[in-house]
């Protein structure tokens, strides 16, 4: 049995640098279906309701680290069904998921930006809500506090974080799951692992109290989530 007491700090295979952008679709076409089918877009759309009320008709929506934007689609889909006006903004480091995403989702009319999150600048016209999905797993614990902060800065009303509870029932459930049914090396490599570099409920709280962040919640989310939300 893994000891998943401490997190991993190997890196996955996602984070290197030269992989075929063949490859890296197909990854993104695999988690796709991975958060259909347990949950995790649902997840998103929980931490999204939590800034809708009745009154609301139009919001401004920003994800980073957004890979082919299927969350902002998800989000898109929900807003429309509830006759909501979004504004969506797709922010990612990698070039080729900016262009994916940007080719798969035509139906957005979202502003994708090719970008360090760290980089970018919305002092003059912050979204509503910032968000990430399955992102912060990528980082330090030092590295997620400056993230935290960035985001606080950011935002006009909060911002919400939807990522992996690092457990070892979640690993082990993932691996054979991955090596089961899925085409994709960087899947069955990746999404054991990112379990692993996955952060504790106790972790997040280290987190946020370093970031000097109190207004927040921490919810347990099926399947293995957490779904942190902060509001200014």
């Amino acid at each position: 049995m893994i000891n998943l007491q401490n997190r991993s700090l190997q890196k996955e295979l996602l984070d290197a640098e030269g992989i075929p952008f063949a490859d890296i679709k197909k990854n993104m076409q695999e988690l796709d279906t991975v958060n259909r089918l347990l949950g995790g877009h649902q997840i998103t759309l929980k931490g999204l309701t939590s800034f809708i009320n009745p009154s609301t008709q139009n919001i401004s929506i920003c994800e980073i680290g957004c890979g082919g934007g299927d969350n902002l689609r998800a989000i898109h889909q929900y807003c429309t069904q509830k006759k909501i006006a979004v504004r969506l903004t797709g922010l990612d480091i990698k070039k080729e998921c900016i262009e994916y995403a940007s080719e798969r989702n035509p139906q957005l009319e979202a502003h994708w930006i090719c970008n360090d999150y760290k980089l970018a600048d919305f002092t003059f016209n912050p979204p509503d809500i910032l968000f990430s999905s399955l992102f912060c797993h990528h980082f330090t614990k030092e590295e997620l506090v400056h993230m935290m902060v960035w985001m606080q800065n950011n935002c006009r009303l909060g911002f919400f974080v939807n990522d992996l509870h690092r457990h070892s029932v979640a690993y082990y459930a993932i691996k054979w799951i991955t090596q089961l049914f899925s085409g994709s090396y960087l899947v069955k490599n990746d999404a054991p692992l990112s379990v692993a570099r996955g952060f504790s409920k106790k972790d997040w709280q280290q987190v946020f109290e370093k970031a000097g962040i109190h207004q927040y919640t921490i919810r347990w989310k099926w399947a293995f989530r957490h779904l942190i939300v902060f509001k200014k």
